[in-house]
């Protein structure tokens, strides 16, 4: 039976990432064709309105859950970048729904899709991107590519 599952597009090979490269990961490929699954790709920057390449963005305070309870920020060194990681969250979740995903596989410490470290300033930190902490909220399974189990 074959089922889909959301992937950060950049782990797939598609130049995604806020320097307009890639960060394919073998260990997801295989792991998606291992178990059968189908990838839907996304990038939350992307459907954000942000354009590749883009400024890289971090978090200034807080993680993916207060930027979306309004107490966090997200920066790119000129402006706040909240609305436009909300609104790629929000894509994403739509897209999730659409499609009847339940899991993701999301890039470890990303604003977006951090899961479980995130970048405050330029340090690694605890805390879930803001797409992770939205779906989440809709009880969607969420691992990075570090924590792919065979």
């Amino acid at each position: 039976m074959e089922r889909s599952i959301l992937v950060s597009a950049c782990l797939l090979g598609l130049n995604t990432r806020y320097d307009g490269s890639t960060k394919a990961d073998r260990r997801v490929l295989d792991y998606l064709r291992q178990h059968n699954l189908t990838p839907i790709p996304v990038c939350p920057e992307q459907l954000g309105g942000l354009p590749t390449p883009r400024q890289r963005s971090w978090f200034v305070n807080g993680d993916g859950s207060t930027v979306l309870d309004g107490n966090g920020e997200i920066t790119n060194a000129d402006i706040s970048m909240n609305l436009a990681f909300i609104r790629g969250a929000q894509e994403v979740l739509k897209i999730a729904r659409l499609t009847d995903c339940r899991r993701a596989i999301l890039k470890q410490r990303s604003p977006s899709c951090g899961v479980g470290e995130i970048y405050r300033q330029n340090l690694v930190v605890s805390g879930d991107g803001v797409t992770t902490t939205l779906l989440k909220r809709q009880q969607i399974e969420v691992i990075s590519e570090d924590d792919l189990d065979f």
